[in-house]
């Protein structure tokens, strides 16, 4: 590819096809220095890995060295792009609620708007089987129960609740 349009749509399709890792070294390499355009290389991978590998994609963007979790475009872009990945985010082991969970709590001490606004990603959760029902309300329990969480956190997180509790 000749431009950054063309790159990322290649990227997409090697992503969803597998074999992308050299595409991904290269494309980061080239466009290393422009911050938004990494944010595009790093929601990719998140929104496009495989089901079953999305987790471990996802924790292993966390530890990237250029992951700042502290930017709310960074953390949209993976947590963002994750949930983004619904055979993953849903993924019947709840692996995949208890990570957004984890990760909401950690920005809710630093960027509670952000947080709040981030936790919509568990506004299907009751329309689910049981058995994921029971670990996205866990995760959401987990949050509510957290010691010092805000109230934009907390007011989003007691209307999730309360609208599963409905639906149920």
């Amino acid at each position: 590819a000749d431009n950054m349009t063309d790159e990322i749509g290649a990227l997409s399709v090697l992503l969803e096809t597998g074999g992308a890792d050299e595409a991904l070294d290269r494309f980061a390499r080239r466009w290393g220095h422009d911050r938004l355009v990494m944010d595009k290389w790093f929601g990719l991978q998140a929104t496009l890995a495989a089901p079953e590998r999305a987790v471990a994609v996802t924790r292993a963007l966390t530890e990237h060295a250029d992951f700042t979790w502290k930017n709310p475009n960074r953390f949209r872009a993976v947590i963002g792009g994750f949930s983004a990945n619904a055979a993953g985010f849903h993924d019947a082991s709840g692996a995949g609620y208890d990570l957004v969970a984890d990760w909401l709590i950690r920005l809710d001490a630093v960027n509670p708007q952000t947080a709040a606004r981030m936790s919509t990603a568990f506004e299907t959760w009751a329309r689910y089987d049981e058995g994921r029902r029971e670990k996205a309300q866990a995760a959401l329990e987990r949050i509510a129960a957290r010691e010092g969480l805000s109230r934009d956190m907390g007011e989003m997180v007691g209307r999730l609740l309360a609208a599963g509790r409905i639906a149920a």
